[in-house]
């Protein structure tokens, strides 16, 4: 990939996804390593003039929490009505102190905050759609309103939100990067290799910090 590739430049944005305290070492759903993540993105922030933070904001009793299913555990998975749901820790309750975003992180130059998986009934991973593929946060049509039209993702997790992030952008026409190094990944059950060939497959371009 040729120097000019890779530029940053004024149709360029950086989404941060949910880098937030559940997701951090001693959250309900740590990501292992996932505070590492912080000091990168706050490094590669200062070089992007558009920002855009995701924040996993659910219901108490969403319908992805294990809780919620009588005999149910964590990582199992269940049929809803939009597919296969994998059930969760509860994590990032609306108002809670795991939802919030972590304490160190620092992007204050942030223009937007997408709250996904508010949908007491519906999921939610990527910050352009969520887990039925139908309902949209608006992000995509906020993203051309502004004439952004390259989206480097970071966050967590690499896998997850990070990975399903990067392939709704392709699907919306956006050149999309990931930044490896400002992720860290879940890996469960061959779930990393599986997302980066996705991801690859797609047309996402795959990338480290010091590319940029």
């Amino acid at each position: 990939m040729s120097e000019t590739n890779r530029r940053i430049d004024d149709r360029s944005v950086l989404i941060v996804v949910d880098v937030q305290n559940d997701f951090l070492p001693g959250g309900n759903l740590a990501v292992t390593d996932g505070d590492a993540v912080v000091p990168i993105i706050n490094r590669l922030a200062k070089a992007f003039a558009n920002v855009v933070i995701t924040q996993d904001w659910h219901t108490p009793g969403h319908v992805s929490f294990a809780s919620s299913h009588a005999g149910k555990a964590p990582f199992e998975s269940i049929a809803l009505s939009y597919g296969s749901q994998v059930l969760w820790p509860e994590h990032c309750v609306q108002g809670t102190h795991g939802a919030e975003l972590a304490q160190d992180l620092a992007v204050p130059h942030a223009q937007l905050v997408i709250r996904k998986g508010f949908h007491h009934g519906i999921d939610s991973y990527s910050a352009f759609l969520e887990a039925d593929r139908k309902t949209s946060t608006g992000l995509s049509a906020y993203l051309q309103a502004r004439g952004l039209s390259r989206v480097f993702v970071t966050g967590l997790a690499t896998d997850f939100c990070v990975a399903w992030t990067a392939l709704d952008a392709r699907a919306a026409g956006f050149e999309t990067f990931v930044i490896e190094d400002g992720c860290r990944a879940i890996d469960a059950q061959g779930s990393l290799a599986k997302a980066w060939s996705d991801m690859a497959e797609a047309g996402v371009r795959r990338i480290g910090g010091a590319d940029l």
